[in-house]
């Protein structure tokens, strides 16, 4: 459903937040690890983040990748996905075809315009506040 680097992305925000939370800074190579994700591949993830303004980043030996409490609560899952993958999740047809419309419908186009706009709705509705309460508690996971 999503890009991989979409479902790094959210993973990687995640964390930063709980990290932040406890007034802590990620570098890269923890935030990495504790998403099992290859470096290089969340370098690319960060900065595309941080360049939306998703996350703070600064330099040098202190520096990390962080979130402020206001941020947290106003950023929703639909600004990362929109950040990396862009709107097409909630306009692609069910079966990948070009064009699939009202007019020319693919054979699932009812039946997955029904689960497109519920994701929408979630996406739109969950903030990184909410899934960050719920990592810190122990009641999700981030990698297996």
């Amino acid at each position: 459903m999503f890009s991989k680097a979409c479902e790094y992305g959210i993973r990687s925000i995640i964390h930063i937040a709980v990290q932040s939370r406890a007034g802590k800074r990620c570098s890269l190579k923890e935030i990495a690890a504790q998403i099992d994700s290859p470096e290089a591949f969340t370098a690319k993830i960060l900065q595309v983040l941080s360049r939306n303004n998703l996350i703070d980043s600064s330099k040098g030996p202190q520096g990390g990748f962080e979130m402020a409490l206001k941020q947290m609560k106003q950023i929703k899952l639909s600004a990362i996905v929109s950040a990396i993958d862009g709107d097409g999740i909630y306009n692609g047809c069910g079966l990948g075809l070009k064009a699939c419309s009202e007019k020319q419908p693919c054979p699932v186009h009812e039946k997955f315009k029904t689960i497109r706009n519920e994701l929408k709705t979630m996406l739109e509705n969950t903030s990184i506040y909410e899934l960050s309460l719920n990592q810190k508690n122990g009641l999700t996971f981030l990698k297996r």
